[in-house]
């Protein structure tokens, strides 16, 4: 087979689930299953790779995938109990109340500050605040977009730092299997963390001017720009000291979150506006107000916010956790010498589900209200769940294609290392400028950076170091890729989806995708021109 035959087949897959998403509408999973089977098969046939190897990387694929598969399912279980219990009723009520005089202040509050802190402890922000929005009288069209962009530039931070621990993890293996770092884990959270805070101040401060415009065009932005410098300005701060520790990396959107919340909260205070104005209420939701405590509903989110800082703020406890118990599963991989953390003690996952049954000690829902819980849950959980792991095994078949477990090496090149090859000799130094959009590519099809970095980080290391780019490059590189992905939420189907479907429409999806495709490529222009200036003034990590 010739090399230009190599290249077809390799991007045949990832072609198809285009097709599949953009032409066919189908779901995520199923694109996924497609996607993955056809890997295979060209995998096994093309690239001489055996059934052996192909199943070992699908299970590899799946675990590694844990960090956000599992919070996808403990989150969604937390949330159907909220649902049920009457809790996410109740705080829908009190976020009505808030900022209602500075329409500026109250899109950065809700879906800046609460979106982001909701997305880094793994609640959904594209579920919970459309009904937030349509009930405090913005359009349906707003109420869908403004979700689905809020928290993007913190992305990388969402569900407690998912995304920055597979690139974490995905870098280190690189690097070590390249030889270019001596240990696994000598490329610390601290310096990935350098690099990825750069992008936030700026986009975080697109981002904010994006959702003005959207509301109310340049009559907005005029009226609204201060309180959106001033975010911007915060997450830049508070990311720069987060990123400064190694145990605070994973934290920075929980902090973000929180400090742009005290922050607009701050602002009101000064200008004289109400930061609570429950004239909004209805009578039936003034009832419910004084019937539920606040404190009550927002329990689950309480234990878990406290149980995660006190995990990861103590650096004894973080490293014991997140390095000394990463309870590794040896033995899975094909690569013989492959180790998959698991860091189950550590992962968020565990500490939602954790939440979830403690609060109920202290909430005391009733049976009924449990058992609808898991029949709604059961309902939600498994496609999306399904979908999370579904990409992170193609990935992994791509990446070991060709790879033989007899001889413990590649026997012909892998997927991965045809397309590296390629790219790096089309794009050469412009690679920089482009990686970002292969980063919104795969945003858009797998629906999460954490999935885009499992698919594709291996790809995008490999041409900077084909490249000649060394242990900084790589790192930059691969930083522009993972924040293109997560630039892709707000153009993503299966988010925009769900924000159109819970406020029952569905449909309306399709006028935003217009105005945030625009959106997106914008801001990930920006991100590319962030990639090219680090990596021409020679940032060292």
């Amino acid at each position: 087979m010739g090399a230009l035959g190599s290249l077809f087949l390799t991007l045949l897959p990832i072609a198809v689930i285009l097709v599949m998403l953009i032409v066919w509408k189908k779901p995520a999973d199923i694109s996924g299953i497609i996607g993955w089977l056809l890997v295979s098969v060209i995998a096994g046939f093309a690239f001489k790779t055996s059934f052996e190897v192909i199943m070992r990387s699908t299970a590899a694929g799946f675990i590694k995938s844990f960090p956000v598969s599992l919070i996808v399912a403990t989150s969604l279980l937390q949330m159907a109990y909220m649902e049920k219990t009457g809790a996410l009723k109740r705080v829908i009520i009190f976020i009505k109340t808030l900022a209602c005089e500075n329409k500026a202040v109250q899109i950065m509050l809700i879906n800046i500050g609460f979106g982001t802190l909701m997305v880094a402890v793994g609640a959904t922000p594209v579920s919970l605040l459309p009904p937030i929005l349509i009930a405090m009288g913005y359009s349906t069209y707003v109420s869908i977009a403004l979700p689905s962009i809020g928290y993007d530039s913190l992305c990388t931070y969402a569900l407690l730092g998912a995304p920055v621990v597979v690139f974490y993890d995905a870098a280190n293996n690189f690097l070590f299997k390249n030889n270019m770092i001596g240990n696994v884990g000598d490329l610390t959270m601290t310096q990935i963390g350098s690099v990825f805070f750069l992008f936030l101040p700026v986009v975080s401060t697109l981002i904010g001017f994006c959702m003005l415009w959207i509301v109310g065009r340049w009559k907005a932005i005029r009226s609204g720009w201060l309180p959106c410098l001033i975010t911007g300005f915060i997450i830049g701060v508070v990311s720069y000291f987060t990123n400064k520790n190694e145990n605070f990396v994973t934290l920075t959107g929980v902090l973000c979150g929180i400090a742009v919340i005290i922050t607009m909260v701050a602002y009101l205070v000064v200008t004289g506006k109400k930061v609570i104005d429950k004239s909004k209420l209805t009578k039936e939701e003034l009832e419910y107000e004084k019937k539920y405590p606040l404190w009550k509903a927002f329990m689950p989110w309480v234990i878990l916010i406290v149980t995660i800082l006190a995990l990861n703020i103590p650096k004894d406890i973080y490293t014991f956790l997140f390095k000394d118990m990463a309870l590794p599963i040896k033995g899975l991989s094909a690569n013989a010498s492959e180790e998959i953390k698991t860091r189950v003690l550590w992962n968020a996952y565990t500490w939602i589900l954790v939440s979830t049954l403690l609060s109920i000690l202290i909430m005391r829902p009733k049976k009924s209200e449990l058992k609808e819980t898991v029949k709604v849950w059961w309902k939600r959980a498994p496609r999306p769940v399904f979908s999370a792991a579904i990409f992170f095994a193609i990935g992994e078949v791509m990446n070991m294609s060709g790879f033989s477990i007899a001889e413990q090496k590649y026997a012909l090149k892998s997927m991965v290392s045809v397309l590296a090859d390629y790219s790096a000799e089309v794009f050469q130094g412009g690679y920089g400028a482009i990686v970002g959009f292969i980063g919104l590519f795969g945003g858009f099809i797998t629906g999460s950076e954490a999935s885009t970095i499992g698919m594709f980080a291996k790809y995008a290391m490999s041409t900077a170091k084909n490249l000649g780019w060394g242990l900084s490059g790589i790192v930059i590189v691969t930083a522009g890729l993972a924040f293109g992905g997560g630039l892709a939420s707000v153009i993503s189907p299966a988010k925009l989806q769900n924000a159109a479907a819970s406020i029952d429409k569905l449909g309306e999806e399709n006028k935003v995708i217009r105005v945030a495709f625009i959106f997106s490529i914008l801001l990930t222009l920006v991100t590319a021109a962030f990639v090219l200036i680090l990596l021409n003034i020679g940032l060292k990590i």
